[in-house]
């Protein structure tokens, strides 16, 4: 099954979604934030659609590794997901995404409007590949 990674921001939600084998990750959506319930619409849609098994779910913890406002949100909404899709949703440390998406845009010479339209998904993937690699290792692990 697949994993799908969300990086829900104040206007936007990122989306990106693995392989069924969980190897890679590729880009998918960015969904414009509307109302909860409308958002978790989406999302379920797109559960159903890529036949997802987990949702893996940015988390923003502040740089010193305590939790913010921000991430206080995301627990939150984290909450109101878990009671929506009744699949395992789990938070990942989303610390530096963006500014890497940004960063690899800004190096593909990608334009400031073409950024803007891309940057949520591409921190998705970034969140989601980190996952991946944890998930691979900590497999790896268990193999030994």
């Amino acid at each position: 099954m697949r994993i799908l990674c969300l990086d829900v921001g104040e206007k936007n939600i990122g989306v990106a979604v693995s392989d069924p084998l969980g190897i890679t990750a590729q880009g998918l959506a960015v969904i414009k934030r509307q109302s909860l319930s409308k958002d978790l619409q989406k999302i379920r849609q797109l559960l159903k659609e890529y036949e997802v098994g987990e949702i893996v779910l940015g988390f923003p913890r502040n740089m010193d590794g305590t939790i913010g406002d921000k991430a206080r949100e995301i627990l939150q909404f984290k909450e109101k997901l878990d009671g929506a899709v009744g699949i395992t949703v789990t938070t990942w440390d989303e610390r530096l995404t963006t500014v890497a998406a940004q960063r690899a845009l800004l190096e593909a010479d990608v334009s400031r409007k073409g950024r803007k339209k891309v940057v949520d998904k591409l921190a998705a993937v970034f969140i989601l590949e980190s996952y991946l690699r944890y998930k691979h290792r900590d497999k790896r692990m268990d193999e030994r």
